[in-house]
């Protein structure tokens, strides 16, 4: 383990090529979607990860074998089912997969216990053990966080169940990856009138298709998904737009030119929005909306800290109840860099850019937490770009979804020690 890193300016443009891991966000979709189809299906460009590492191990609990032929692929044999693990399924502070498989799980005939560690007990999962109850499926979550029990019976039902994605879009993905094992239709309806971010349902949906399934749009908030369940099949999944965020902001920050392999243009995940946003440095706009790309908040927080003139960021309530309250973290931790910097204004975050920031020769002598949140770390990082003293304490974290971020950085020049 790592204590800290301390993270030189570099005296030039980052110039070089990098090669951003695989999709959080697809490649736990592809895990779970290759484990319920029957068959043995290939995912190629995947994300080895923490939270990855820990869907796979959860399913290989209920009896799918996961393989790992190389760094960047699985190998997944299922016989088109999930069996009754003999232990809980600790999945540590791994949101995606704890959302999702509270409902596959229902589809394990038995009683099925799903838990994380002290943080992810923190976030909330009552609508998604609302909408289940809904359909019949006996589920509990006494503090409505984890653990979750579910008693599970083999399908999902068949009809309308309704769901509150307000908190998270997460809910109603995992409702929809469950779904073609219903004994009818089943249509998955929003009580609101949107997602805190509709893009990744649109991840999920696409997954889906891919392995089978026949999800109709039939109104902006409501899809209907048939029951076939899912077929086996090679999936390639695209780099990590998140991810990319950290090294398109490096390039504005430096005048670099940094080779990521992929256009910005090309990415379908929600995140890569945050692109056009980096483009405009240092002139980006007073208002960024961050309700459709939340992980690329903290990237464009960090990057507005030097903008020319300040931003104020909204739609963005629901980075507080991600790995930790993201809002006040970036608040606290810009105000560590720079008394005043930022601040939070309701559910809102004002930064009060200081282009004088970037300058080599300044000390910031800041000591960056990061509250065991890769993103802290990863966005903080990147003041270190243009300022001295920036030091990223329990640099480790980042291990959770890009464990190479330090030497990519290295890989440009960038010293860090």
């Amino acid at each position: 383990m790592t204590a800290s890193l301390a993270i030189t300016p570099p005296d030039h443009p980052l110039v070089g090529r990098v090669t951003p891991p695989g999709s959080k966000s697809i490649t736990n979709r592809a895990l779970l979607l290759a484990a319920l189809a029957k068959g043995t299906s290939r995912l190629t460009g995947a994300l080895k990860s923490k939270d990855t590492k820990l869907m796979a191990a959860a399913l290989r609990q209920m009896g799918v074998t996961v393989e790992e032929p190389d760094d960047t692929s699985f190998t997944v044999t299922s016989a088109g089912f999930l069996a009754a693990p003999a232990a809980p399924l600790l999945l540590g502070n791994a949101g995606t997969a704890v959302r999702f498989l509270t409902a596959a799980v229902a589809l394990v005939d038995g009683m099925v216990v799903v838990d994380g560690d002290e943080a992810m007990r923190k976030r909330p999962i009552g609508p998604l053990v609302t909408a289940l109850n809904s359909l019949g499926i006996k589920a509990s979550a006494p503090t409505g966080c984890p653990p979750v029990m579910v008693e599970g019976r083999g399908h999902f039902g068949s009809g309308r169940v309704e769901i509150d994605g307000g908190l998270s879009s997460q809910y109603v993905s995992a409702l929809l990856i469950a779904a073609p094992f219903g004994e009818g239709p089943i249509d998955v309806a929003l009580t609101g009138q949107d997602l805190d971010a509709r893009g990744y349902v649109d991840l999920t949906v696409a997954a889906m298709r891919a392995f089978g399934a026949q999800v109709t749009q039939v109104d902006h908030t409501t899809w209907r998904v048939e029951p076939t369940k899912y077929a086996a099949t090679d999936f390639a999944i695209e780099p990590d737009a998140s991810a990319a965020t950290y090294l398109w902001a490096a390039e504005a920050l430096t005048g670099g030119s940094i080779d990521i392999g992929v256009p910005m243009d090309a990415f379908t995940q929600p995140d890569a929005r945050a692109a056009a946003f980096i483009r405009m440095f240092p002139n980006m706009p007073a208002v960024i909306d961050g309700s459709q790309m939340q992980d690329a908040v903290p990237t464009l927080a960090v990057l507005a800290a030097f903008n020319a003139t300040p931003v104020r960021f909204v739609g963005i309530a629901n980075l507080r109840v991600k790995e930790t309250d993201r809002i006040r973290a970036i608040a606290t931790e810009l105000n560590r860099i720079r008394p005043g910097l930022a601040s939070e204004e309701g559910d809102e975050l004002l930064v009060r850019s200081d282009p004088a920031l970037a300058n080599p020769s300044r000390n910031a002598r800041s000591r960056i937490e990061t509250y065991e949140d890769h993103r802290i770390a990863m966005s903080f990082a990147l003041a270190g770009l243009r300022m001295g003293g920036i030091v990223i304490l329990d640099p480790d974290c980042v291990g959770k979804t890009y464990p190479g971020y330090w030497d990519a950085l290295r890989s440009l020049g960038v010293a860090i020690t």
